[in-house]
């Protein structure tokens, strides 16, 4: 969950055949190894062809610097933590909120966990943001948003579409911040900052009724 990144994520060639695709796929698994190993500054996009096995030439069909393969690992990990949300919004989309708010937050946390690359990605992504890109939401974010804002109109009636809305982007943009706080220091600042999210979006819905 990310700033709006959409129109500068894009990849320069669509591949439209297997092989293509999976020659992108090892193209951006590798730039992700690299920027853990060496970090962003220090890669370069001959090392990524270098360690993909790919002539230069080819990356750059795809590709056509190293930002748009920063912006392009953040989109497939903002579109993998879509998908993330989907499925388990399905799966607890009766639970009572307290609960459907701690499975959440715990997924995303732990989607952050279990992606070494995640914070490298994203740290460097956001040296890269304008004040007019940190105002937006990214394509998946506001897929998240439609979805959240239906979950809470069919929780409280009395809402209107346009207030759900209101709350559910204010909700992306509160879990959006303070799981990226979380990541900013050690596990145990983590788990902390985790359970305030959890207080403070669970008390913040139960204000609407939504229980």
């Amino acid at each position: 969950m990310a700033p709006d990144l959409q129109k500068s994520a894009k990849i320069r060639r669509q591949p439209k055949q297997a092989r293509s695709q999976e020659r992108v796929n090892r193209i951006l698994d590798v730039a992700e190894q690299l920027f853990i190993e060496v970090g962003y500054d220090q890669t370069t996009t001959r090392a990524i062809a270098t360690r993909a096995e790919v002539p230069v030439g080819t990356l750059y069909q795809f590709f056509p610097d190293k930002e748009a393969l920063l912006k392009a690992l953040a989109d497939r990990y903002f579109e993998q933590e879509y998908h993330l949300f989907a499925q388990l919004h399905a799966a607890m989309a009766d639970a009572p909120i307290a609960e459907y708010v701690d499975r959440v937050v715990d997924a995303f946390d732990q989607f952050a966990t279990d992606h070494p690359g995640y914070r490298a990605v994203l740290n460097h992504l956001i040296d890269l943001m304008t004040v007019a890109d940190a105002r937006n939401l990214d394509e998946y974010d506001q897929q998240i948003l439609v979805i959240l804002a239906r979950f809470l109109a069919q929780r409280n009636t009395s809402l209107t579409l346009e207030k759900c809305e209101l709350i559910a982007m204010t909700t992306i943009k509160v879990v959006n911040e303070l799981l990226w706080l979380s990541l900013t220091r050690d596990r145990a600042f983590q788990h902390q900052i985790i359970a305030e999210t959890k207080t403070l979006l669970t008390a913040y819905l139960q204000t609407y009724q939504i229980e």
